[in-house]
């Protein structure tokens, strides 16, 4: 379910964002969705990240680096 929000910037910054997106062949309101996306993986990134290198110690302890 896709919901509304309302945003506050400059008003030449969001005539400029919707002119780059229109380059792009696409919304400010698609970028909007995309950018909000990443955010939200992004902590899921860190942990994967802090789970991936504490697997990996041991290459680093044993000299296998």
């Amino acid at each position: 379910m896709l919901k509304n929000i309302t945003l506050t910037a400059e008003e030449a910054v969001i005539n400029a964002a919707r002119e780059k997106a229109k380059k792009q062949n696409t919304t400010l309101n698609n970028e909007f969705r995309r950018w909000l996306n990443h955010y939200n993986q992004q902590d899921n990134m860190a942990s994967d990240y802090q789970t991936l290198m504490s697997k990996l110690t041991y290459a680093y302890t044993t000299g296998l680096y």
